[in-house]
């Protein structure tokens, strides 16, 4: 009698195992999918900074016989390189959400910028308008809009 007892129970609780692993993956598997998504977000903003800070490097003392630096400089925050070719470092930015501000364009902020040791003119790469889209969109919300980025340096007199 207690043998059957013991296999009546033991066929009863066949699949628990299964229906509790299922309850336990769902909120698992959108907690991964939601870190995954939000560390892309974070990885894509910092690779737009990076780019942008490079820019402004490069701004502070352009390369000898460049024909238009400040586009040389929009193609280094969107493409990694001068020259313009590849892929965009990250998907949606494009060359006219970059701003530049130099003491050309804009002398009254930009140029000749006292100190306490003298005047420098100072170098700005702003990027703005630059929507993050989100793959796991169950998850994460569809668009991210990103806070202008913006990089002032010291230029070249």
């Amino acid at each position: 009698m207690k043998r059957s007892i013991a296999k009546i129970r033991r066929n009863s609780l066949r699949g628990v195992a299964a229906v509790e692993l299922a309850f336990t993956m769902i909120p698992l598997l959108t907690l991964t999918f939601g870190v995954t998504e939000y560390g892309r977000a974070i990885y894509t903003y910092n690779a737009i900074d990076k780019a942008s800070r490079d820019a402004a490097r490069y701004l502070t003392a352009p390369a000898p016989g460049a024909a238009d630096p400040n586009a040389d400089a929009r193609n280094m925050v969107v493409y990694g390189n001068v020259q313009g070719t590849g892929a965009p470092l990250a998907p949606g930015l494009s060359t006219g959400m970059v701003n530049i501000c130099d003491a050309t364009s804009c002398p009254g902020t930009h140029a000749a910028v006292p100190t306490g040791s003298g005047s420098v003119n100072l170098v700005t790469v702003s990027i703005s308008g630059y929507v993050y889209n989100s793959i796991v969109t169950f998850v994460a919300p569809a668009t991210l809009n990103f806070n202008d980025i913006s990089v002032t340096m010291r230029g070249n007199l």
